[in-house]
C-alpha cells in the first residue's frame, strides 16, 4: 500500500496516485491530507481511503483493514483482451512478439526501433512503420509520446522523476527524457489512460 499527500514536490498526490493506477499490478493508494476538497478526485482514482488530519488511530487501522480486505478478494471482472502479437524481423528470421513485452519505441527515420523484454532479456527490433502510426494505433494500449522520437508503455514505466524542472521517466531500469512539451500534457495523458481503463 502507498500513503500519500495532496501536497508534494514534483508530481501532486493525485497525478502520483493517477500514475499508479496504471502499472499492470498497481498498490492500494490511502490518501493522508489536511486538503479535505480533493476527496472526490481521490476515490474516482481508486483511493481506498481518504484521512484527514490531524490523524486519529482508530481511522489510520480502518484504512489499513479496508486493504487487507481489499487485497484478500479474487479481482472480479471481465478477463484481459489477448495480447497483440507484432511481426517482427531480424537476420533473416521473422517472429511474432508480444506487444505488451515492448518497453518502449524510439523514431529512426520513417522506421521504429521496439525495445522489448523477452524471456527475461532486453532485445530490440527495427520495423518499417513511422513512430506517428504506432502512436495512433497503440495509445488504447497505453503508448504515450513523451518525446517528439519516443513512445512509452505506461505498463512499464517504473518512476516518474522530476529534478531541476526536468522530467524523466524509467522504463524497464532505462532512464529516458521527456521534453518541455510533452512534460505539460503527460499528467493529463497518464490521468486518461487511468480512467479509459
Amino acid at each position: 500500500m502507498v500513503f500519500l499527500d495532496i501536497a508534494m514536490p514534483g508530481l501532486t498526490g493525485l497525478e502520483l496516485a493517477g500514475v499508479l493506477a496504471a502499472f499492470r499490478e498497481p498498490p492500494a493508494v490511502v490518501f493522508v491530507t489536511a486538503h479535505e476538497e480533493h476527496a472526490l478526485e481521490a476515490f474516482d482514482l481508486s483511493a481506498v481511503d481518504y484521512l484527514l488530519k490531524p490523524l486519529r488511530e482508530d481511522r489510520l487501522a480502518e484504512a489499513v483493514r479496508r486493504v487487507l480486505d481489499r487485497s484478500s478478494r479474487a479481482p472480479a471482472g471481465p478477463r484481459p483482451v489477448p495480447d497483440e502479437q507484432v511481426r517482427v524481423e531480424r537476420g533473416g528470421v521473422t517472429r511474432f512478439l508480444p506487444r505488451s513485452a515492448i518497453t518502449h519505441v524510439e523514431a529512426q527515420g520513417d522506421y521504429a526501433r521496439l525495445h522489448a523484454r523477452v524471456e527475461g532479456e532486453t532485445a530490440s527490433y527495427l520495423v518499417r512503420t513511422p513512430l506517428a502510426t504506432l502512436e495512433e494505433e497503440w495509445a488504447d494500449a497505453g503508448f504515450v509520446r513523451v518525446h517528439r522520437s519516443l513512445l512509452v508503455a505506461l505498463g512499464h514505466v517504473q518512476e516518474v522523476r522530476m529534478e531541476a524542472g526536468r522530467c524523466t521517466v524509467l522504463v524497464d531500469g532505462t532512464e529516458l527524457g521527456v521534453s518541455r512539451r510533452h512534460t505539460r500534457t503527460l499528467r493529463e495523458v497518464l490521468a486518461g489512460y487511468v480512467g479509459a481503463r
